[in-house]
């Protein structure tokens, strides 16, 4: 195999996509191999004296090859997260460990350490100023002031910590696939159609239907498992699947070789080094290294935010769950209401309450036509324009797209939707590659994001159908991308999310998700999928009166889950059972009742695979600066249309352009011209009574 028949490699220039629909599962090694041998020289060159101290000559050195591969590597993780099969994970998993240890070196080479200390700062601009004090703190949160055998371990463990995260990755994937259960017509009661026809075609595709001549067959992934335990009627389903769904990947879970997905040990493990990993850098606890480059000061304040906002969120927390208990009782007939029926009861009083259903709405939100009003509204708020584009990938479903502004391209993205066996669960926002004024062509290296998301797909033919939680996520999504792809930054290291304190990049996706709730949005991106009519305008009204509902419950379970995260990690003895301490804070904190048998922290990849412990608070630390941005966007509604435009055109320019090159704090004040106030976030969710 050459460079030029690996499409990992071959880059005819360096702005060139990766052609993902090329890769195959034996190009990773030859590869990596290949990058990793060439970084490893390049790495040696930039940190000898033949290298001059500047930012300009290390960046021409190190950076273009370091760049270069982490593109390809970035590809590859990316495959193994949307299009996972056994020969991928196979070779994923035999060059991780390399990959993880060049990075880790990289991170903490004295060599290299000294070389940045000694750039003369005068020299500096104000973009590379502000990355070259995020290397210096990187170098030493990387462990280069170790020395020694307190060096070797700091690599030993980072190793280890990339294995255990991307294990426990895989045993919540591999758990939550290796459920399904084949339901009968009469406990498919209750459940959305469009649901039922996509379990219908499952169970049709089945080559061993065991002697059953129909079946529905359920699962646990999201668009599936979210309606059932809405809308089915039949108690006992719903408990089937909201057991196998609080025990994916534990050591209560059933099935044959379960044992080998549970992720007890690698959660232990995980903590474990963490906490030998923060005391090798003279830390106390991990909370500290992970708070190091926040917003937040301390883990203390942390805790002190999340606590005043359970206190204020409980009250009405409480009042959620008396009118749902008072509901199950005298409609229901459900005296004594279990965990697997809260949701079903919820939804239930949602429709008595404001009169309309979930699965009515989601008959308006066809996929293709929430793209094209999502993509008007962000044309018009950032004077872009938005169309599609080619590029060869990993899937036939996935699109490619490119942003433009008066035919220059800023940027461009791959936008994948549909939920599928080997994807990994969830929504999120990736760079493919950063933008960068590269010095060794000294052309413009645009941005490219990858935004993923698990929809259910279209059935019978029909475009797929959104709930309008799904489209809260989808502009949630793009809100990062728009951050990623919008900067105006040419410094790598600080343009667009990179770089920006990682309790501030929820700010431009949690804002985005204010226009869901927008009259002419919703109107602009609605179409039922029968009639092809708009959303009548008082069933938005109808979901509108209903946008609070349950807001203090909702806030509770992620004050609950951040507060689990911080303290968890905030422990100066790293063996604490995660199990107890998510009992303790559920005592004071939760207000329904949570079975013993469940299992939140086995599946909880925020914290143990995605790089959110002790930083999973960020939601709600960010949901107060978004909601503090969108309310400058209300109040110049009532100066008129002028005053939006100018509101747009400076969010645009403080937030989304600056990236992260300057402190989150400044671009937020610059933005709103004073600090974060909690007001807006309260009124938004009706908790300021």
């Amino acid at each position: 195999m050459t460079t030029a028949t690996n499409p990992l490699l071959y880059r005819p220039n360096p702005n060139a996509l990766t052609d993902f629909a090329a890769i195959r599962p034996e190009h990773i090694q030859p590869a990596v191999d290949e990058l990793l041998n060439a970084s490893e020289a390049i790495l040696d060159k930039a940190c000898s004296s033949a290298i001059p101290a500047t930012w300009q000559d290390l960046s021409l050195t190190l950076d273009v090859a370091t760049e270069r591969f982490g593109v390809a590597w970035g590809a590859i993780s990316h495959l193994n997260g949307v299009a996972d099969t056994p020969e991928l994970r196979a070779a994923y998993n035999e060059a991780l460990p390399k990959v993880t240890q060049f990075f880790t070196s990289l991170g903490s080479d004295e060599r290299l350490y000294a070389k940045y200390k000694a750039i003369d700062p005068a020299s500096l601009t104000p973009e590379q100023t502000q990355a070259h004090k995020n290397a210096l703190r990187s170098f030493q949160l990387g462990g280069a002031d170790l020395v020694g055998t307190a060096k070797e371990r700091y690599a030993q463990i980072d190793e280890r910590l990339s294995a255990l995260s991307q294990k426990f990755s895989e045993n919540v994937l591999d758990s939550t696939e290796a459920f399904s259960y084949v339901a009968s017509e009469a406990e498919m009661a209750g459940v959305p159609d469009d649901v039922r026809l996509a379990a219908k075609a499952r169970f049709d595709a089945l080559t061993d239907k065991q002697g059953l001549q129909s079946g529905y067959v359920l699962t646990l992934k999201a668009p599936c498992y979210m309606p059932v335990m809405q809308f089915a009627k039949s108690s006992e389903l719903r408990e089937k699947l909201y057991k196998a769904y609080a025990t994916r990947a534990s050591d209560v879970s059933e099935g044959s070789d379960a044992q080998l997905r549970d992720n007890s040990a690698i959660i232990t493990e995980l903590l474990a080094l963490k906490h030998e990993q923060a005391l090798l850098l003279g830390f106390k606890h991990h909370a500290e290294v992970s708070l190091a480059p926040k917003m937040a000061s301390s883990s203390d304040e942390v805790i002190m935010f999340l606590k005043d906002l359970a206190s204020r969120a409980k009250p009405y927390a409480l009042k959620d769950v008396a009118e749902m208990r008072e509901f199950a009782k005298t409609e229901l007939g459900l005296t004594d209401p279990q965990p697997w029926d809260w949701t079903f009861i919820s939804e239930r009083l949602k429709e008595a309450r404001y009169a309309y259903s979930e699965s009515d709405v989601k008959n308006y939100f066809q996929l293709p036509k929430v793209l094209d009003g999502l993509f008007a509204k962000i044309e018009a708020l950032f004077d872009v324009q938005i169309v599609l584009d080619t590029a060869p990938a990993w899937n036939e479903k996935v699109r490619f797209y490119r942003i433009s502004q008066n035919g220059r391209l800023l940027a461009q993205f791959y936008l994948d939707t549909a939920a599928r066996d080997g994807k990994r669960g969830g929504a999120w926002m990736d760079d493919a590659r950063g933008r960068w004024m590269r010095p060794d062509t000294k052309e413009l290296q645009t941005p490219v994001a990858h935004l993923v998301c698990n929809f259910a797909d279209g059935a019978s033919g029909k475009p797929a159908l959104l709930t309008h939680d799904d489209v809260i996520t989808l502009f949630h999504e793009f809100g990062h991308g728009l951050h990623h792809m919008l900067t105006r930054v040419n410094e790598r290291d600080v343009a667009g999310i990179s770089g920006v304190e990682w309790d501030a990049v929820e700010l431009p996706s949690q804002f985005m998700e204010n226009f869901c709730w927008e009259w002419e949005v919703v109107k602009g991106i609605s179409a039922h999928i029968d009639s092809g009519e708009a959303m009548p305008a008082v069933l938005f009204q109808k979901m509108l009166t209903a946008k609070n509902y349950q807001s203090g419950l909702a806030t509770l379970r992620q004050v609950e889950f951040s507060l689990f995260d911080i303290l968890l990690h905030s422990q100066s003895n790293a063996v604490t059972e995660p199990l107890a301490l998510l009992a303790e804070i559920r005592a004071d904190t939760a207000v329904l009742p949570t079975p013993s048998y469940s299992r939140t922290p086995h599946s909880f990849s925020h914290i143990f695979a995605g790089g959110y412990a002790a930083g999973y608070y960020s939601y709600k630390w960010a949901e107060v600066l978004s909601a503090d941005c969108y309310a400058a966007f209300e109040e110049s509604a009532l100066l008129g249309a002028d005053a939006v435009e100018a509101t747009g055109a400076r969010y645009l320019k403080e937030i989304l352009q600056v990236g992260g090159s300057r402190p989150a704090i400044e671009s937020f004040m610059a933005f709103r011209g004073r600090l974060p106030q909690i007001d807006a976030l309260l009124r938004h969710q009706a908790m300021n009574s």
